[in-house]
């Protein structure tokens, strides 16, 4: 639920992209972080070790504008990707309003995209949270891989919610935005039901 601060007259949304190691999650960040103005975003914070994996989570502070006089900051956050920082993932899902699933295109990360999926919904469960119970949106990244996993395969083994899902390349930008503009589309709606 988002931290509605009516003093202040702002509204908190928590964003989460999860996903595999080396998927594309800290790359999404980076890219929004680089094309957006300093008005409308803070400083990225990447916590990552000398092979640029992340290691506990990035962080990006987002100004999106006003909801009904109300002001609308996301935060949006990575997990790490790796098996062994589960504890860290879970922490970091604590308390999110809406997750950005990032699947990885490459063939032979087919399991593993399942196995992370798999993961966050036990994770969500910690939390009594389910996948139909939060806002959630898959993209699936490295579309320009020559042996990129067809779409279609992608939405059957992934998408058994039927929520919204996005192409991307985000180490060029392609389909960045369209799926934060997604993610925060399900967000407003949330906010505009709870927001008078």
């Amino acid at each position: 639920m988002p931290i509605l601060d009516y003093r202040k007259r702002e509204v908190h949304c928590k964003v989460v992209y999860y996903g595999t190691a080396l998927g594309g999650k800290t790359t999404n960040l980076r890219y929004i972080h680089d094309q957006l103005t300093e008005d409308t975003r803070g400083e990225l914070t990447v916590l990552a070790t000398q092979t640029d994996r992340t290691l506990f989570f990035d962080f990006l502070p987002l100004d999106l504008g006003t909801v009904n006089d109300m002001k609308v900051r996301f935060a949006l956050f990575t997990v790490p990707g790796q098996v062994e920082y589960n504890a860290s993932r879970q922490v970091i899902l604590n308390g999110a309003d809406a997750i950005v699933f990032v699947a990885d295109s490459d063939p032979n990360r087919a399991q593993a995209n399942k196995e992370s999926l798999q993961n966050m919904a036990d994770n969500l469960a910690t939390y009594k949270l389910s996948l139909d119970s939060i806002p959630w949106v898959l993209q699936y990244n490295k579309r320009d891989l020559s042996d990129a996993m067809p779409y279609k395969l992608m939405e059957a083994e992934l998408n058994d919610y039927n929520v919204p899902s996005f192409e991307a390349v985000a180490s060029e930008g392609q389909g960045v935005f369209a799926t934060l503009k997604g993610i925060s589309k399900l967000m407003l709606d949330n906010i505009t039901s709870v927001i008078k």
